[in-house]
């Protein structure tokens, strides 16, 4: 019994290093293992580099193993001192986790896996939750919810535009013709796709007259046409931050930031927040 419950002490003193970064041990732990996470990043970085990987390539590989079996450590402790191991292990960073160290036990297998260790860029997420920027993980739920509003109407303007290439492309096919480069249909939609997004690579031009006037067209519409999926966003935008904005409540006192609808009390100065009276209705 007493064993038993010394191990749940351990486990638990664990878990607030590992999970919790509101304690001196926990946030230190957490920048540690950011720490950790750039030197790993950038030790794949610089053995991608011919010259550096011939003259440095032993200490290079040595510390990939060092931070990786660092990593796996980490990732043990964590499904053995979470309360809940498979959900830890099923959730965004449980899977992120496993994923930042599973490429260097695969590279024995698949030559090249390695360089997927930059998935580990994934967690330096955690730094939202270190260094209390929660509140910008709510200005990244405002851009989720405009980007999936905007979905079926960039679905739409991205149908019209392929229904564009091909017709032009196709016309350009007909006018100048493999002589001078366009070779066929494919290859004169690849042209047009070049060109309507102002890319302009210029392997490809028309020879033409009437070639290079259909070719002005095109790049004029393509100026028109990269404006559209910013306005389709920014009104998105606009929307999500307004309804955002009708559900929160503003600290009559120190209004550094807006709370959620279900707050009691300032999260800064701790005043009483009092939900602004709502406009009878007209009848």
């Amino acid at each position: 019994m007493n064993k038993r419950r010394k191990r749940k002490e351990w486990q638990k003193k664990l878990y607030i290093i590992i999970f919790e970064s509101n304690t001196p041990k926990g946030k230190n732990f957490d920048l540690a293992l950011l720490l950790f996470i750039l030197l790993s990043i950038l030790t794949v970085v610089l053995e991608s580099v011919t010259s550096i990987r011939q003259e440095f390539g032993g200490i290079l590989l040595t510390l990939e193993w060092i931070f990786t079996i660092a990593f796996t450590v980490e990732y043990i402790l964590r499904i053995i001192t979470s309360p809940r191991p498979l959900r830890y292990v099923y959730s965004f960073y449980g899977i992120v986790d496993l994923l930042a160290i599973l490429p260097t036990y695969l590279s024995y297998l698949i030559a090249g896996s390695q360089f997927l260790i930059v998935i580990r860029g994934l967690r330096l997420l955690r730094i939202f939750r270190i260094l209390k920027l929660g509140h910008f993980l709510g200005e990244a739920e405002t851009l989720k919810r405009a980007l999936k509003a905007s979905v079926a109407k960039i679905i739409v303007f991205i149908g019209a535009v392929l229904t564009i290439v091909i017709i032009v492309g196709s016309l350009m096919y007909l006018i100048e013709g493999p002589e001078n480069g366009f070779r066929n249909i494919p290859l004169s939609i690849y042209w047009a796709v070049v060109t309507i997004t102002t890319v302009g690579y210029g392997d490809i031009a028309p020879q033409t007259t009437l070639g290079q006037t259909l070719a002005t067209l095109l790049m004029l519409m393509g100026y028109g046409i990269i404006a559209v999926p910013t306005g389709i966003v920014s009104s998105e935008l606009t929307r999500a931050d307004r309804a955002e904005r009708q559900d929160t409540i503003s600290c009559a006192h120190c209004k550094p930031e807006d709370h959620p609808a279900g707050s009691a009390f300032c999260r800064f100065c701790g005043n009483k927040l009092h939900k602004p009276a709502t406009p009878p209705k007209r009848n």
